[in-house]
């Protein structure tokens, strides 16, 4: 494909692989490798998708994909721990209320175990022509493999950024910073409450918000959850002390940002209120929509910053789209994974996979962030949060521990000795 026609072909593959991901139908004999072009009158397809960006393209794309096969995409937008505990219901009482699943990075493993959702790789090897592995980055199919069994499709890779409001940083004469001592330092110095106007803003909230972001910022500092053996190495020194730094950030974040989630975190940072904010690359489009931002074209991005002297590393994370083993209508999920990326990017989804997606001159001059994005899916690290089976325990486990030190109640030596304490058994 040349890069005059990728924005719509590019486009196609991101959702192709949306699409796979979603379709993830199970090799039954009856699926025609051209399964795109099939019809599929009278079936309706129930999508259960987190509520990220992507989650309102799919819903606006799925009456083009009735109108193209005659299949029906019922798109059900859930927060991030309703979803989880909705489709894992749905899952060990084979229910098959949900024939599609958005599928987070971390619960590849879990789901792999427990046979939650189709093996895909039967069908993108058989279908490999049209997908075209080769131009997928590598570290996307981490988004849902796990010991050789690919129980999503790889949907919307996600690169660990730093936002900053240009015109903030200028007016203080400060460059982006490159370390985490710097990110520290330019958030104390950017802080004045009587502008209201706060440094940075975190996530903190009890739960998979505060443990998320947490895990992001300690791997940026060298911090590890898991030691070379695979063991749980919760309360190391290191992990103690980039606790404590973490929380040291929330003395420069906008009141309440203790108890911020993902959106409250986007808002204050979108309103004008906060002036840097690590976060995932989804988000980043968003900046420049008047619609919901009050700082279009005044915000810069770079790769996330990391401690002084470590080896650069890019924390990756993100979605899959994976097929229920219990759906009936396997052969319709697996084409709607295929035929979903065609207008993928366009339509605001915000979401990549692809190198030729990335690296796309028409897209390049519409986002130019996307730069950072591809450099940091080259080193993108996915397991920096463990895709293993015991990952949603231990981000339960971590989610009270590190509210916990952000409301002042305990130490971080001390909620990180009781993590490891209570962590440690879940691994034989």
């Amino acid at each position: 494909m040349n890069p005059s026609s990728r924005v719509t072909g590019l486009l196609a593959t991101l959702a192709l692989i949306t699409t796979a991901c979603a379709a993830g139908v199970s090799p039954s004999p009856s699926a025609s490798a051209s399964a795109s072009a099939q019809r599929f009158d009278g079936v309706t397809l129930n999508l259960a998708a987190e509520s990220d960006q992507y989650a309102a393209v799919l819903k606006k794309l799925a009456p083009e994909f009735q109108a193209a096969t005659g299949a029906q995409v019922v798109v059900d937008i859930l927060g991030y721990p309703e979803e989880y505990s909705k489709i894992t219901a749905d899952f060990v009482g084979h229910t098959a209320n949900y024939d599609l699943v958005t599928v987070d990075i971390v619960w590849s493993g879990e789901f792999a175990m427990n046979g939650y959702t189709v093996d895909l790789k039967p069908l993108i090897q058989r279908d490999a022509g049209e997908i075209d592995s080769s131009d997928i980055y590598d570290v996307m199919w981490k988004l849902g493999e796990w010991q050789g069994k690919q129980v999503a499709f790889p949907m919307a890779g996600y690169a660990n950024l730093l936002n900053y409001n240009k015109k903030a940083f200028d007016s203080a004469g400060l460059k982006p910073p490159t370390t985490m001592d710097e990110l520290l330092a330019d958030a104390k110095k950017l802080t004045d409450p009587s502008k209201n106007q706060y440094g940075i803003t975190i996530n903190g909230q009890k739960g998979p918000a505060g443990a998320q972001d947490f895990f992001v910022y300690n791997n940026q500092l060298g911090g590890h959850l898991l030691d070379a053996n695979g063991k749980p190495t919760i309360n190391s020194d290191a992990n103690i002390a980039n606790l404590n730094f973490f929380a040291s950030l929330f003395k420069y974040a906008p009141p309440g940002a203790v108890d911020y989630d993902w959106g409250a975190r986007e808002t204050a940072f979108k309103n004008g209120i906060a002036l840097m904010q690590e976060g995932w690359s989804v988000a980043r489009s968003g900046y420049e929509d008047p619609s919901q931002s009050k700082i279009v074209g005044q915000v810069g991005t770079v790769v996330a910053p990391i401690a002084s002297g470590m080896a650069p590393t890019h924390g990756f994370g993100g979605w899959g789209i994976g097929i229920n083993k219990d759906s009936k209508n396997q052969d319709a999920a697996w084409a709607f994974i295929k035929w979903i990326q065609k207008e993928w990017v366009l339509a605001g989804s915000g979401s990549y996979i692809r190198k030729s997606t990335l690296s796309d001159p028409d897209l390049l001059a519409k986002f130019p962030f996307q730069t950072f994005i591809a450099d940091s899916f080259e080193k993108g690290d996915g397991d920096f949060r463990p895709r293993i089976p015991q990952y949603s325990k231990i981000q339960d486990i971590m989610g009270t521990a590190v509210n916990e030190v952000l409301h002042g109640t305990k130490t971080a030596k001390e909620v990180l000795d009781a993590a490891q304490a209570q962590i440690a058994p879940l691994f034989p």
